[in-house]
């Protein structure tokens, strides 16, 4: 912490030794990276913090990283200014909710993680810059070797901005590749190539080999390699040749290119989006051909020019040029975000559907003759695979506090209106639904008491009777078993007795405690849990869990 704080109750309430296990099977595991990050646990304060004192500062960087946030903020009021100070400081405390959400809808949501696309521009600029200005004076052109020269100075400069936006896991990943695309033109060597994006890899792996399973490693490999593999086959060589042409020809055929990368990055990411996030924006192709222009030749350089100019007092028009630029990208992100159906969730999806698809792309990749092709199999099988993915007919959150069940396509039951809004939509993305949600009570023939409700859901020209409990009201151990014995499946967030006996599945506090999360698929009559998916890693607490040790059986109707 920065400061030195009194806690007035003198409290601190720990959640748990770790953060919590995915919430759902197939869900985000906190555990893990907090396993990797070193954190020994995660807790609360429970009453009112008083600043006593200001710590004192010791990280030069991490003052003028806050200092060139509020600077930004200062000059560009609102949603713009956050989002401004995010490109240039990477503080993204404080973008708004409604902001964040539209980004992420639209599939613009990379343009706030400082990454390859702001590390490249910083570092392109500085390029240009320096080999320009220094190519205007014959004496330095004709006797220094500009490119090295340039190279020296972006690779300062990337650095530099690398450190002062915080040098998270994905910039320092993106500052790597980035010194060996200068190290290459220093050398006057093709810099665009797919031995260059394995080098990267090798030096991240190398450092962080955690990282690997993750969502940013990913997906930061898998837009630059789609990037390279376009732009290095030959048809896109031939489309993008010099010729002798009109200048608009020229920029219509980049503006054609631009739009075509888009899209093949889309494609190439939205895969792993859906098997780490279950949803993704489908509009994004067309959204990110006006927004990464609009961000890398506009939003960067007027943020620059007036981060420079203000050293004069003469930053005010480009000040108000970036706040107009800024507002337009937002505009453009909640405009996309807007739309009917710009957005697609997914239920978990298994790994040998994303291994297939991750497979058939690489292959398609790396060769560059007709055998490419064959690559288009195992993405045909995996592809088949995603949209065959079944959706789970009961979802049951960790300790079974939160409940979901699909009553229709489309339709979500609630057993509760959460106050989570992890949880609500933890949920309704696993479900694969982002239409009706409502409370299990309206559902037709529920039959719900202030301690229980009850339902029948009918599934492959079976029924099946759910018994949810609401609450933990203690309840006559009699009337529970005759309840109990009536019905296929029990849930409760509380241990049931033993004379609770369901025809198929007990899902209580004794259960969820060993199992975490877990997903119901009543035609298969299939159980996935979380625990099913941990091992015996550090970082998962489930330890009375042990694979095959849970055993359900089969309805007797």
């Amino acid at each position: 912490s920065t400061n030195i704080v009194s806690i007035a109750s003198q409290r601190l309430a720990f959640k748990s030794p770790l953060p919590a296990a995915p919430f759902l099977p197939g869900g985000y595991d906190f555990a893990r990276a907090a396993w990797f990050q070193g954190l020994a646990a995660t807790g609360r304060v429970i009453g009112d913090v008083e600043v006593v004192a200001t710590a004192e500062d010791r990280s030069v960087l991490a003052g003028m990283q806050r200092s060139l946030s509020q600077h930004i903020r200062k000059r560009i009021d609102g949603s713009p200014g956050t989002i401004a100070a995010a490109f240039a400081s990477g503080d993204r405390g404080a973008i708004t909710k409604s902001d964040q959400e539209a980004m992420r809808d639209a599939g613009l949501t990379h343009l706030l993680a400082i990454s390859g696309l702001h590390v490249s521009a910083v570092i392109a600029a500085a390029y240009l810059l320096t080999v320009r200005l220094l190519g205007l004076f014959p004496a330095i052109a004709l006797r220094i070797r500009l490119p090295l020269v340039g190279s020296l100075i972006g690779a300062g400069v990337g650095i530099g901005y690398t450190l002062l936006t915080g040098a998270q896991v994905p910039t320092v990943r993106s500052c790597a590749a980035a010194m060996l695309v200068l190290i290459a033109l220093a050398l006057g060597r093709d810099a665009l190539s797919l031995r260059m994006v394995a080098c990267a890899a090798v030096f991240v792996m190398a450092l962080w080999p955690e990282s690997v399973i993750g969502p940013s490693f990913q997906m930061s490999f898998a837009a630059v390699i789609a990037i390279v593999a376009l732009h290095t086959s030959k048809p896109a060589r031939v489309f993008l040749a010099p010729r002798d042409e009109a200048w608009t020809k020229r920029w219509l055929r980049n503006i054609a290119m631009l739009f075509l990368t888009g899209l093949v990055i889309e494609l190439a990411l939205m895969p792993v989006v859906l098997f780490h996030f279950h949803r993704a924006g489908l509009y994004g192709a067309f959204a990110n051909v006006l927004a990464i222009p609009l961000v890398t030749f506009c939003i960067m350089p007027l943020i620059a020019l007036a981060l420079v100019l203000d050293l004069l007092g003469l930053g005010a028009p480009f000040w108000w040029l970036a706040d107009g630029s800024l507002t337009l990208l937002l505009e453009i992100a909640h405009r996309t975000a807007e739309l009917p159906g710009s957005v697609k969730t997914h239920p978990a999806i298994d790994q040998w559907v994303i291994a297939l698809i991750v497979s058939g792309g690489l292959w398609l990749a790396l060769w560059s003759s007709f055998a490419r092709l064959l690559g288009a199999l195992p993405i045909a099988a995996g592809v088949a695979g995603l949209i065959m993915t079944p959706s789970p007919d009961i979802l049951i959150g960790r300790q079974g506090h939160y409940v979901a069940i699909i009553g229709k396509p489309g339709q979500l039951l609630m057993l509760r209106n959460t106050r989570s809004s992890y949880a609500h939509e933890s949920l309704v993305e696993m479900a694969g639904s982002t239409e009706t949600v409502l409370p299990i009570e309206r559902w037709p023939g529920s039959n719900c008491s202030s301690e229980f409700c009850s339902l029948i859901l009918h599934r492959d020209s079976r029924s099946w009777t759910i018994l949810i409990a609401r609450n933990r009201i203690r309840v006559e151990e009699r009337a529970l078993s005759a309840a109990c014995e009536r019905s296929d499946i029990v849930i409760a967030d509380r241990w049931l007795p033993r004379s609770c006996r369901p025809r198929w599945l007990k899902a209580d506090r004794s259960m969820l405690d060993a199992t975490g999360g877990t997903s119901i698929y009543l035609e298969d009559q299939m159980i996935r849990t979380v625990a099913a998916g941990q091992g015996s890693h550090g970082w998962w607490q489930g330890d009375n869990y042990r694979s095959g040790s849970t055993t359900f059986r089969r309805p007797t109707h």
